[in-house]
């Protein structure tokens, strides 16, 4: 594997991914170094990637390879997810088929809260959440359902100098019962930040990226591209 030197922003680069969602996250963020960016949406022949890595980095580099090797060009995949701390750590690497293979968002979301609202998880809820919640504010009506997490990794891969850049970011949260926002997708709606009194999905995009497990990573990745 080469070393970080020899790697060379290149004036395009395409996103192992078809979620609408990341490729603009992805795109405003590079739009400021020059780099126009490309998704899988634009390259409908390249087959489908099976995602059978056991961690978010697994599957970021599988997707990343897979991607640079089809199309002989850099190529960067994000693997994330969210990790819900009274399920296990669940739905993990599964978030994006949570409630099956072609599952909306609004439909892992929907069995999501089914999980948490269980009566054996109910039961049992630590009253930590709520004490969690006094210095803030939680919008009318909405419950904590227990902490959680967005975890993601982004896997970089340059087929010409043989490079692979490997990067991680993390942003802590809580699940409540009440989707609130319109502004991001995935489990966005019902993933709260105390610190904002607001979920993920009222967030501004340059709010969101300042704090998010993806913008995280970024941070981290342009930092090492640039240096």
């Amino acid at each position: 594997m080469r070393k970080l030197h020899d790697f060379r922003l290149p004036s395009s680069l395409v996103i192992a991914t078809t979620n609408a969602g990341k490729t603009k996250e992805f795109a405003h963020r590079l739009a400021s170094l020059g780099i126009t960016v490309r998704s899988l949406a634009d390259y409908p022949a390249i087959p489908a990637i099976v995602e059978d890595g056991d961690t978010f980095a697994d599957n970021a580099e599988i997707k990343a390879r897979a991607v640079a090797m089809e199309l002989g060009q850099p190529a960067l995949a994000d693997d994330s997810g969210l990790c819900v701390d009274r399920l296990d750590d669940a739905p993990g690497v599964y978030s994006a088929r949570y409630a099956g293979e072609h599952a909306t968002d609004s439909l892992n979301i929907e069995k999501l809260l089914c999980e948490l609202k269980k009566p054996s998880l109910m039961s049992s809820m630590p009253s930590s959440l709520q004490e969690d919640m006094l210095p803030y504010k939680l919008p009318d009506g909405a419950t904590v359902l227990s902490a959680a997490r967005f975890e993601c990794a982004l896997v970089l891969i340059d087929p010409g100098t043989d490079m692979l850049i490997r990067v991680e970011g993390s942003c802590p949260g809580y699940i409540i019962d009440t989707p609130r926002g319109d502004n991001g997708f995935g489990y966005d709606p019902v993933f709260y930040l105390p610190e904002f009194g607001r979920t993920m999905a009222e967030l501004t995009v340059e709010e969101k990226q300042a704090i998010s497990h993806r913008g995280k990573a970024m941070d981290k990745l342009l930092a090492m591209i640039k240096s």
